[in-house]
């Protein structure tokens, strides 16, 4: 059981700092107020195919590093009990 927490602690720091490094090469997509007044549209292409880029790869993979985050984070609670 030792060898599983050792593991699974080295995984989560592992992810923990792909995480870090993910949100924080982002660029910010944030129009905000601007936006709203003039109406920015999401049906034109670049929108539409924004997956394929490379700031849409960094978000899906931010994404998935975060369940991971969360679901090892309850994994370890479990497993190191208080």
């Amino acid at each position: 059981m030792q060898i599983v927490k050792g593991i699974l602690t080295v995984i989560y720091f592992i992810i923990c700092l792909a995480l870090i490094i993910l949100v924080m090469a982002q660029s910010k997509d944030d129009a905000g107020l601007s936006a709203t007044i003039t109406g920015s549209s999401s049906s034109n292409f670049f929108e539409q195919n924004k997956g394929r880029t490379k700031e849409g790869k960094q978000k899906k993979w931010t994404i998935i590093l975060a369940v991971a985050f969360v679901v090892l984070g309850i994994a370890l609670s479990i497993i190191y009990p208080a």
